[in-house]
């Protein structure tokens, strides 16, 4: 069953620059042309998905070195943008070039470290469990985001997105504190690891499943991640009203996790097709129809008895004889 929202007020401008008030703001435009209408340190959270240079439909593929730079040029602009006590967020998977993998996490560090003296706080993974399957090496099944921060006083609010304890009935056994609760009645830390295969906030593995042909919150984008993947990022690093800017906004998934958690958002793309797509969910938000995925659903789990998940029965004489695993 998929959730229900009540009809929500927003104040959708559309503008190809910065235009207040809003609750969000969406450009059809070049990425650069909008960033530099906007002010300076206005963004509580900047986080989205770079274009991988893989050639896909959205993207002219470049070499790899001009990929990069283009990429510094948004991200310079972004940093300006955001406040000195706001978090950036950059989820990005691998490149791919004749065969040979291209971590692009690995590639970007050293920009956001060394050329903007940013400071990483954490380099969280994003399990997966569908995706396409390599013949000529193992299938990836993850994708990184490197969350940094300007300074040292920057926003995280834990509470909002901790997770049930394991052992809740865990006492200190000496000390001060021996035979008092030891773990937090809010809940646990989250890990780094978001596996969401399981459940998202009934354990600490963020296993959120990657938008595919069944996702309920499946559009034409063929790289869209899910609104849940940005939620908890949101509720963590920013406040409400606070301003969360996505520069490659795509389906409009981190517009959406904003304004679901009373955020302000912002987001371009050029793909016109992408664009209209994120306008149509806005007002999907607005009206209360909007498609998606409950936030901490676990993930489907075949129980053995559906056909698609028995062996073929050509294959059981071949697994008897020991020719397949």
């Amino acid at each position: 069953m998929l959730p229900i929202f009540e009809k929500k007020n927003i104040n959708m401008v559309v503008s190809d620059q910065y235009i207040s008030p809003f609750d969000v703001l969406i450009a059809n435009s070049d990425t650069l042309d909008l960033l530099k209408t906007i002010p300076d340190a206005v963004a509580e959270l900047i986080v989205s998905s770079p274009p991988y240079n893989l050639g896909k439909s959205y993207e002219n593929r470049q070499h790899f070195r001009e990929y990069l730079g283009f990429q510094k040029k948004i991200i310079e602009e972004c940093y300006r943008i955001l406040k000195p006590e706001g978090n950036f967020c950059w989820q990005v998977g691998n490149y791919v070039e004749k065969g040979e993998v291209f971590p692009l996490d690995i590639y970007y560090y050293d920009f956001f470290k060394f050329d903007l003296n940013m400071k990483l706080r954490n380099r969280i993974i994003w399990h997966f469990g569908h995706g396409l399957h390599a013949s000529k090496r193992f299938s990836g099944r993850y994708e990184t985001i490197l969350w940094f921060s300007k300074e040292d006083n920057y926003i995280f609010n834990l509470d909002p997105v901790r997770v049930p304890s394991k052992y809740p009935g865990k006492r200190h056994f000496k000390g001060d504190k021996k035979g008092q609760p030891s773990c937090n009645p809010k809940g646990k830390n989250p890990s780094d690891i978001w596996d969401i295969i399981t459940h998202d906030f009934d354990t600490c593995l963020w296993d959120i499943p990657n938008v595919k042909s069944n996702h309920p919150e499946k559009t034409l984008h063929p790289c869209q991640y899910p609104i849940e993947l940005i939620e908890r990022l949101v509720l963590s690093m920013t406040h409400e009203q606070g301003i969360v800017l996505d520069p490659f906004m795509g389906a409009g998934s981190t517009l959406l996790a904003a304004l679901l958690h009373d955020r302000r958002a912002i987001g371009v793309d050029k793909e016109k097709e992408y664009f209209d797509i994120t306008k149509s969910r806005i007002n999907e938000l607005k009206n209360g129809t909007l498609r998606k995925r409950e936030l901490g659903k676990p993930v489907h789990q075949p129980t053995g008895k559906e056909k698609v998940s028995q062996m073929p029965d050509e294959w059981k004489k071949e697994h008897k004889q020991g020719t397949l695993l």
